[in-house]
């Protein structure tokens, strides 16, 4: 097979995977569950999985001790993951220096769907998942969500079911398997394996997972609390299969220009961070239950005990990082020349590997920003705040449930009209079909750009 012949095969494939996607995202009339029968799955996994969880001394931990010397907090396998003090300089924001207690997990696990065909309509696997950190205990999760301590079962538990569908895909079974990064103010350097297989007849659900319709999928995005943020990262990476997103229509800018863009905000923000000891980092304080700011906002580690039955270990004990306050990631929709664009604002944070990510219009926990004057708050705050009622998405959603205590954001997608102009350089109006490009690649869309594109298609 020649270049050209191979690159229009590829093309051929992608355009025949994005058909189908737009089927099983048209399935009104359920698929291999009913509607009736999703509502009673559900239901049924929450009751089936009743979890404890209950907060605790640091001393209580099982496994876990802070470090002499540094005062890190640590697994005694030497696995799973760590919290240590960062030193933070940055030209992004109000506060140009600060120190900060980060979480340290340097492994990349694998969050995977799998996707299977019935009667020609494709399903995705999901998993009915509790975590400790949910406020609401079980949310719907991706088919495979395991760290590389969980999957190499450091902690002695039960093996990760589907992992090898992931782990050892079938030749042209892949359909997205792209590195993506996590929180970049609360981890430091933290990605995962975002991957979309397709699987055969071999692959069946087993008690905590069902076969979903994309359109079923999309419903539960449209709920509070149901779909957790592991399961919309790799949601965001399926291809757009909307018509009007794979159209030959001109962006506003063009694909050149979007990455020119994207990687002068990378060269010209500087961001220096330097790890230090959890002991040394000013203003933060420890005392038997919590490590927190002097001022009691951003957040604060805590210590938890975890009992769930249905969990690759029955019972253990972590730290987990708890915010203060609910946070807001809102997105700006509007057509330019006919075509759907995002604002997106170029976002550096300390944790990212690249400096800067894309992220949404506004990004942000209002308490954060209480001692300081309105000219220091984020642009387009108070554009949202008088538009919000208008939003077509508005849905409260957890954060990672596995590291975050009851993190939680509303997400807001608001259309708007041309009475919005750009505030400075690290806003631009970009397309949905560059945004669907650039979710093939590592480090483009941060997560709670992911999330709001995933909200976005949903609709």
């Amino acid at each position: 097979m020649t270049p050209t012949t191979a690159l229009a095969s590829s093309r051929g494939e992608e355009a025949g995977t994005r058909a189908a996607l737009a089927l099983s995202a048209a399935a009104v009339d359920g698929g291999v569950l009913s509607e009736v029968e999703l509502a009673a799955w559900l239901a049924d996994r929450r009751r089936a999985q009743p979890q404890r969880v209950e907060r605790v001394p640091f001393a209580e931990l099982d496994g876990w001790r802070f470090e002499q010397g540094t005062g890190d907090l640590r697994h005694a396998s030497g696995g799973f993951f760590a919290v240590h003090g960062l030193r933070v300089r940055s030209d992004f924001g109000p506060v140009p220096a600060w120190e900060q207690p980060v979480i340290d997990q340097p492994e990349i696990g694998i969050l995977g769907i799998a996707v299977r065909d019935f009667d020609g309509v494709p399903h995705l696997l999901m998993q009915a998942k509790s975590e400790p950190g949910n406020v609401n205990g079980m949310q719907l999760s991706p088919t495979v969500q395991a760290t590389k301590s969980n999957y190499l079962r450091v902690h002695g538990g039960s093996a990760v079911k589907y992992l090898e569908c992931f782990r050892r895909p079938e030749p042209g079974s892949v359909v997205a398997d792209v590195l993506q990064s996590e929180q970049g103010s609360w981890f430091l350097g933290k990605r995962n394996r975002n991957m979309i297989v397709r699987v055969g007849p071999e692959v069946e659900a087993d008690d905590d997972f069902a076969w979903l319709t994309l359109n079923q999928v999309n419903m539960l995005l449209r709920q509070d609390n149901v779909v957790n943020m592991d399961a919309r990262t790799v949601l965001s990476c399926l291809p757009d299969w909307r018509a009007e997103v794979t159209g030959p229509a001109a962006s506003l800018h063009t694909d050149t220009e979007i990455r020119s863009w994207i990687t002068r905000r990378r060269a010209e923000h500087e961001v220096s961070v330097t790890p230090i000891g959890l002991d040394e980092t000013k203003d933060w304080h420890r005392d038997p239950y919590t490590v927190s700011h002097v001022n009691g906002r951003h957040f604060s580690v805590v210590a938890v005990d975890v009992v769930s039955g249905r969990r690759e270990v029955a019972a253990w004990s972590q730290p987990l990082l708890e915010p203060h306050g609910t946070g807001l990631a809102a997105l700006f929709v509007r057509r330019l020349n006919g075509v759907p664009h995002v604002l997106l604002r170029a976002r550096a944070e300390a944790g990212f590997l690249s400096v800067v990510e894309l992220g949404p219009t506004v990004q942000c926990t209002a308490g954060n920003y209480a001692d300081l004057p309105p000219d220091a708050w984020p642009p387009y705050l108070d554009e949202v705040r008088a538009r919000r009622e208008a939003a077509v998405y508005d849905v409260l959603l957890s954060e990672e449930g596995g590291r975050f205590l009851n993190a939680q954001s509303h997400y807001v997608i608001i259309e708007v009209d041309d009475g919005i102009p750009l505030v400075s350089d690290e806003f631009r109006w970009v397309s949905l079909r560059q945004v669907d490009e650039l979710l093939r690649y590592s480090h483009h869309l941060n997560v709670q750009a992911r999330t709001l594109i995933a909200g976005l298609r949903s609709l």
